[in-house]
């Protein structure tokens, strides 16, 4: 069974097709995540970065290293990780590519990148993986941006949505409901939350409001895992 479990922040372990994913690992750095994961203790097939930036980084390279498992990135962040000895799939915004756990497709974000070294991160991005009859669209740090609009109309409705919801540097969860709506998706997970006092939110009021709105905000407990 295809499923997602909730590493914090914005990282997330994908299970796709018997492969494992990790998505945007920031653990050794995170409180919320002390005592509860151990890096060196998840297996990995591939590592999926939307950008540059540390809390999103932070240990990619340790586990692609570990588990020989390919970087999936833009061609900029892809690069700056190959030259620490891994493997990497440098893509570029529009590409899209079957790696065997599903089609990866590149889409827009709104956000910045760099790497944790100050270093060019190329443009952040968003990855839409589609696995069968499950289609996961993660926006990576992004603003609610029109382009949104373009997955449903080319490439299909979203099974389930992980976009950030706490605000400030990223959109928050009134924003989320608006690009849940651009991209036709009724069942949200929320990250980037509560991991800093800058994103911090009330996930009760959060939830409620998608409520209100007739959609579905999961905000998930450390390790929760989500079943497709």
């Amino acid at each position: 069974m295809n499923s997602i479990q909730y590493l914090g922040h914005s990282c997330f372990l994908l299970t796709l097709g018997g492969k494992h994913i990790v998505v945007d690992p920031f653990i050794r750095s995170n409180a919320l995540t002390e005592g509860l994961i151990e890096v060196d203790e998840i297996k990995a097939d591939f590592v999926l970065l939307t950008h540059g930036h540390s809390d999103h980084v932070e240990d990619a390279e340790e586990l692609s290293l570990r588990n020989g498992a390919p970087i999936i990135a833009n061609f900029e962040v892809a690069a700056w990780f190959e030259d620490k000895g891994c493997q990497t799939h440098g893509m570029n915004l529009g590409g899209h590519k079957d790696f065997g756990f599903g089609d990866v497709r590149l889409v827009t974000a709104v956000h910045s990148s760099t790497m944790p070294d100050g270093s060019d991160g190329g443009n952040p991005g968003g990855f839409l993986i589609k696995n069968g009859p499950d289609t996961i669209y993660i926006s990576g740090d992004t603003a609610l941006t029109k382009e949104m609009e373009l997955i449903p109309a080319f490439f299909g409705k979203p099974t389930i949505s992980i976009f950030p919801v706490g605000g400030f540097f990223t959109m928050d969860y009134k924003d989320a409901l608006n690009a849940a709506d651009l991209v036709q998706c009724g069942l949200v997970v929320g990250c980037h939350f509560n991991t800093f006092p800058p994103i911090s939110i009330h996930k009760e009021e959060a939830v409620q409001y998608f409520s209100d709105h007739g959609k579905t905000l999961i905000l998930p407990e450390i390790n929760q895992i989500i079943n497709l």
